[in-house]
C-alpha cells in the first residue's frame, strides 16, 4: 500500500489543483468539454480513456484490454488484477473482489478500510485512489463524477464507437442499475470526509449540470465558436511534452481551455543539429545515459505531428512549430503549414534563413533575440516574399530583467508595419508574469508568446519563465492580454457612446 500511495502521489503531484475527475462512459460525458480535464488528475474506469486522456485507469475485466488498445493507451498508470503490460506505462496489480449475493454487504465495509483492491463497483476503487491523493496533499479534494448516468438505456458516449463488453443488454441493465444504489450509499459514507463528491448530470442527486461544469472551469472558453482575437496568444510548449503523446494532449487541451489561439512546438534534426561529441556526452534522464538519448526522445515524429494537427482541428486552436534547421523545415512541409517560426537561436544561420525566405510564401514568425539593427535590415531585405512577417521582439535571457525587455522595440516594429504591410509586430515573453506582454499589446503587438509546462519532474530542465498549466497562471496570463487588448482599443479618435457633455452650451439669444 505504501508503494502504491507513493506512486499515486507522484502522478498527482504534477497538478496543483484540489480537483479530481472520475470518468465513466455514460452519454452525459459528451456534454462536458474535454478541455475541462486539462489541469486536474483524471481517473478513468475500464476503457473510458477513449473519451479523454486519463492519468490512472482501473479495470479488472479482460475485455477492457481491447478498448485500451483502441485508445492507444493514454494513461500513465493502470491498476488491474489482470496480466497486463504496456511499454512505457506503469502497471500495478491488485486483487479483485468478485461481488456475490452473499458478499455484497461487505463492499461498503471494505470501502472504509485502507485495503486497495478492485471492486466490481469500480468507482469505489477510484474513490479510494482519490482518498490516497487527499492524504498525500494533506487537504480535502473535490471529486467530479463525469459520465455516470446509471441509466443503461441512454447508451455510451459517442466516443465509444465499439462496445467490447460481452454482456447482454439484460446483464448490462442489471450491472449498471445496481451501481446507483452504491453511489448514493457512498455519498452518505463520505460525509465529513476528505472527499467532496459531486455528480455531474441531470439526476435528482446531481450536484452540477455539464454546462455549468464547463463554465466553472472554462469561463468564456466554454463557448467553442468564440471569435479570434486581434492579438494572438501563443503557448510555447517547447519540448516540455517529453515526446509523450498523452502528456502532449493534456498540454494542448489545457492551453485551449485557458483561451490561447495557438500551440507552438519545436522540431530539429538531432543528429545534424548537434555535434557527435555532444550527443555522446553523459546525460542522466529516463530515456538513456547520453544527451543524444535525451534529445531524440523529445522530438516528435510525423505521426505525432499528424496527431497534433487532428487534435487542434477538433479543439479549434491553431498550431505551428519552430523549425531549427533545413531538414526540419522540409519535413514540416508535409503538413502544409501556413505559419512557421524561425527562433533567435538560429539568427546566425543565414543560409538556412535565406532558403526559407526564398521558398516559403506563407507566414513567418521571426524572433529577434540576440540581434541588432543590422540583422533587422538584413531581414527586411531578405524576407520580401512571405505573406506575413511577424517581427517578434525577444530577449534570450530566462528570465529577462525588466530593464532589458525593451517593449519600445515593439513600438518600432509597429511603425515599420506602416511602411511594410506584411510586417506584424509581436513579442516573445521571457520575462516573468504578464506585465511585459500587456505593455507590448499597448505598443502594437498583434502576437504574444509565453512558455508553458505541465507540472514538474525531478530530472527535467524547465526554463525559469515557463508557466505551469496545472495552475491558473496561464489562464490569468491570457485574461491579462485580453484586458490589455480591450483597454488599448482603436487608434481612431471618436466620440464613444458612454461620453456626454456635463455642461451644455447656452444657445445664442
Amino acid at each position: 500500500m505504501d508503494d502504491f500511495s507513493s506512486l499515486i502521489a507522484d502522478i498527482a503531484s504534477i497538478y496543483s489543483t484540489d480537483t479530481i475527475f472520475i470518468l465513466g462512459k455514460g452519454r452525459s460525458a459528451d456534454e462536458v468539454r474535454k478541455d475541462v480535464f486539462g489541469g486536474s488528475l483524471v481517473i478513468g474506469l475500464n476503457d473510458a480513456e477513449r473519451i479523454a486522456p486519463t492519468d490512472i485507469t482501473v479495470f479488472h475485466a479482460e475485455w477492457v484490454k481491447q478498448g485500451l488498445r483502441a485508445s492507444g493507451h493514454r494513461s500513465q498508470l493502470y491498476v488491474t488484477s489482470t496480466d497486463f503490460a504496456v511499454p512505457g506505462r506503469k502497471v500495478l496489480r491488485v486483487p479483485h473482489h468478485v461481488m456475490t449475493q452473499e458478499s455484497s454487504d461487505l463492499v461498503m465495509q471494505r470501502f472504509l478500510t485502507d485495503e486497495l483492491a478492485l471492486e466490481d463497483i469500480l468507482f469505489l476503487t477510484a474513490l479510494k485512489i482519490a482518498r490516497i491523493v487527499a492524504e498525500a496533499r494533506g487537504r480535502p479534494q473535490t471529486v467530479y463524477m463525469v459520465g455516470f448516468d446509471f441509466q443503461p438505456e441512454t447508451g455510451y458516449s459517442h466516443d465509444i464507437t465499439t462496445d467490447y463488453a460481452p454482456q447482454s443488454a439484460d446483464e448490462r441493465q442489471a450491472r449498471i442499475s445496481q451501481q446507483e444504489f452504491y453511489f448514493l450509499n457512498t455519498l452518505y459514507f463520505l460525509q465529513q470526509s476528505s472527499l467532496v463528491v459531486k455528480h455531474v448530470g441531470a439526476r435528482a442527486f446531481s450536484a452540477i449540470a455539464p454546462d455549468d461544469l464547463n463554465r466553472l472551469f472554462l469561463g468564456s472558453a466554454a463557448v467553442p465558436d468564440a471569435p479570434r482575437h486581434a492579438v494572438s496568444v501563443v503557448a510555447e510548449l517547447t519540448t516540455n511534452h517529453f515526446g509523450d503523446r498523452a502528456r502532449l494532449e493534456r498540454m494542448i487541451r489545457a492551453v485551449r481551455a485557458a483561451g490561447a489561439d495557438y500551440v507552438k512546438l519545436q522540431k530539429r534534426d538531432v543528429d545534424s543539429f548537434y555535434r557527435k561529441e555532444q550527443l555522446d556526452s553523459a546525460y542522466r534522464s529516463p530515456f538513456g545515459r547520453t544527451f543524444g538519448d535525451y534529445r531524440r526522445q523529445l522530438e516528435l515524429s510525423a505521426e505525432d505531428f499528424a496527431f497534433v494537427d487532428g487534435l487542434c482541428r477538433e479543439l479549434g486552436i491553431g498550431w505551428f512549430a519552430s523549425l531549427l534547421d533545413q531538414p526540419s523545415f522540409e519535413f514540416m512541409q508535409q503538413f502544409a503549414p501556413t505559419l512557421v517560426k524561425l527562433p533567435s537561436t538560429i539568427s546566425e544561420h543565414r543560409g538556412y534563413l535565406a532558403h526559407v525566405a526564398r521558398t516559403y510564401r506563407h507566414g513567418v514568425v521571426l524572433s529577434t533575440g540576440m540581434t541588432d539593427q543590422a540583422y533587422e535590415r538584413w531581414v527586411l531585405e531578405t524576407f520580401t516574399n512571405c505573406e506575413r512577417l511577424f517581427l517578434m521582439q525577444a530577449n534570450s535571457a530566462y528570465p529577462t530583467p525588466l530593464h532589458e525587455c525593451n517593449i519600445g522595440v515593439v513600438r518600432h516594429y509597429d511603425r515599420l508595419s506602416k511602411q511594410h504591410r506584411q510586417i506584424v509586430p509581436a513579442y516573445s515573453s521571457h520575462d516573468l508574469g504578464w506585465k511585459g506582454s500587456a505593455l507590448a499589446v499597448a505598443a502594437g503587438a498583434r502576437m504574444v508568446e509565453k512558455h508553458v509546462k505541465l507540472g514538474n519532474t525531478d530530472w527535467a530542465h524547465f526554463d525559469a519563465v515557463a508557466v505551469d498549466l496545472t495552475t491558473p497562471k496561464f489562464r490569468e496570463y491570457v485574461e491579462a492580454i485580453r484586458e490589455a487588448e480591450l483597454i488599448t482599443g482603436s487608434e481612431e479618435k471618436r466620440v464613444n457612446p458612454t461620453e456626454h457633455h456635463k455642461y451644455f452650451v447656452q444657445a445664442a439669444g
